[in-house]
Formats: C-alpha cells, sequence, structure tokens
C-alpha cells in the first residue's frame, strides 16, 4: 500500500500536518516570533540566545575527581610514552637501513 499526501498524488505529505505541525525551516523553539512578523531575529537576539545555551550546556559539563584526573593523566603519558618509543626505535631502524643500503 503506498503512501499518499493530502494531495492525492502519490507522494508522502512532508507539510505541517505530516510532521505534526512543525516546520524543519521554522524558528527556534525558544525564540517567540510575532504572527505577523516574518523578519528573523536580530543579531543581539541571536547572541543572547547562543550565549544562554553555551552557559545551559556548560551548567551540565561533570568534572572529574582528583583520582580520575590522575588516573587519565597517567593513561596519556604512558601511551604518548610508548608511541614516542616505538617511533624513535623505526626512526634509527629506518636510518640504519638507508645508510646500509647507500653507504654511509
Amino acid at each position: 500500500m503506498s503512501e499518499t499526501g493530502a494531495s492525492g498524488t502519490g507522494r508522502p505529505s512532508t507539510g505541517p500536518s505530516a510532521a505534526g505541525g512543525a516546520t524543519a525551516g521554522g524558528p527556534p523553539s525558544s525564540v517567540s516570533v510575532r504572527k505577523g512578523d516574518d523578519s528573523a531575529p536580530g543579531p543581539l537576539a541571536r547572541l543572547a540566545l547562543f550565549l544562554r545555551q553555551v552557559v545551559a550546556e556548560l551548567k551540565k559539563v561533570v568534572r572529574p575527581t582528583r583520582t580520575e584526573l590522575i588516573t587519565y593523566t597517567s593513561v596519556v603519558l604512558v601511551f604518548v610514552l610508548t608511541v614516542m618509543l616505538i617511533v624513535s626505535g623505526l626512526d634509527f631502524a629506518f636510518g640504519k637501513l638507508v645508510l646500509w643500503a647507500f653507504g654511509g
């Protein structure tokens, strides 16, 4: 069975009635726009909205405890030292190989 839109053309509806009244290109829900006002919010209103959203997201951040921080730092340092030793070993080996191949 095929989906038909309100117009009966055989294509699915993509208008407001299909999306439950919400439009994809509409203004964010926290910004109120008057019914007769077709203009978008001004730059200061958008900046204020952005800053409010930043503060709201920063309130969700959970800082690590001291033991977690020490653990994470140790893991990163061990990983960096391991990769550094591998790269140094490969550099030394390839350097010796090149000197052997081309004489040095």
